[in-house]
Order: C-alpha cells, then sequence, then structure tokens
C-alpha cells in the first residue's frame, strides 16, 4: 500500500494506522470543527470530516491520498462534544454515567477529483460511575481533547464500560478495519 496523508493530529489515529502497518504522514491545518444547522446528527462527522481532508488536499499532490476522520459523542440526539474544562467533563461523565450513548466516526478519502465517505457508529454503554471515579478520571487523565470526556482504551474505559455494540477502534476514533476495506477495495 501506497503512503497516505492522514489530516489528524490525534495520537489514536495515529496508533491506530501504525498498528495496521499503514504507511502514512501527518500533515495538519486548524479546521473549524462547524457544521451547517439542521444537518442530521450522522452526517456531522463526515461533514466535518471531509473539510479536514478538503484544507489538506490543497496543499498536496493530487494523486496523493488523504485520510481525514471526526468523532463524536452522541447522547439522547444531542451531540456532546470535547469538554472546556474539569467542571464541564465531570457534567459530561455524569450524564454517560448509567447511560447507552453513540460514538459516531466520520471518514473521509480522497485521492483527486474521487471521494469516499462514510460514518460508523458504536453503541457504547457505561457503569454507574461514581463521583470519586469520574475526578480521578479527570484529574489524573485530563481528558480535555476527547468527544465524550473519554478515551474508552483508559482506565475510565477498563472500569465503566458495561458493553459495546460495533467497533472498538472506532470508539477510539478510527474505524480502522473500514479504512482498510475502502482502502484496498476502491482506492488503490
Amino acid at each position: 500500500m501506497e503512503k497516505i496523508i492522514l489530516a489528524s493530529q490525534s495520537p489514536r489515529r495515529k496508533q491506530l494506522l501504525e498498528w495496521a502497518e499503514i504507511p502514512f504522514e501527518i500533515r495538519v491545518k486548524e479546521t473549524a470543527e462547524t457544521y451547517p444547522a439542521g444537518l442530521p446528527i450522522e452526517e456531522v462527522p463526515v461533514y466535518i470530516a471531509r473539510e479536514k481532508a478538503r484544507i489538506i488536499q490543497e496543499e498536496v499532490r493530487k494523486d496523493q491520498v488523504v485520510l481525514a476522520a471526526d468523532t463524536i459523542v452522541v447522547l439522547n440526539n444531542e451531540i456532546i462534544g470535547k469538554p472546556r474544562d474539569r467542571e464541564n467533563a465531570l457534567h459530561i461523565l455524569s450524564q454517560l454515567s448509567g447511560q447507552t450513548h453513540q460514538v459516531i466516526t466520520g471518514v473521509v478519502i480522497k485521492r483527486g477529483e474521487a471521494e469516499w465517505s462514510f460514518a460508523d457508529s458504536t453503541r457504547v454503554q457505561f457503569h454507574p460511575i461514581s463521583k470519586a471515579e469520574m475526578e480521578y478520571y479527570v484529574d489524573r487523565y485530563k481528558p480535555y481533547d476527547k468527544a465524550g470526556a473519554y478515551a474508552i482504551q483508559e482506565w475510565i474505559g477498563v472500569i465503566g464500560i458495561h458493553s459495546i455494540h460495533g467497533d472498538f477502534y472506532n470508539v477510539m476514533g478510527l474505524p480502522v478495519s473500514r479504512v482498510i476495506q475502502t482502502l484496498r477495495n476502491q482506492v488503490f
């Protein structure tokens, strides 16, 4: 497989591509993670990923493959973003405690004028989490760059996740097996 451009500074996406042994280089540029009002929730992460890919594609050769992704957490039909601060992180975790939420990652792969895009969804159910556990997690792991204020592969996921239905790696930020299938079957 030829080297692709990963339009993300997420350490988790980088790690997943390394585990999959996909050759890549990282290129990022500040992108507003905004979307049009009224856009259906499941289309939001694809829209944002498309913007990330478009901005990077303008700076690379047209034949290079650009991969971009965006992950959102949805609870009761409401997008839960990244926490602004400690109190907001604790509030978000208290909302997720004992509940089932959805993690949706939008993926866009571009090569020249061609584009392949999809959204992958995983349902995650948390056990009830105590206030002391939430405070420990937020203070120790500082999940301020994570949608939903948590990372499934960290301590909170180990002790707090009751079940997941769907791709575990999607919750980490990239449904890497689906990305590989798309690259193999459609791009290369």
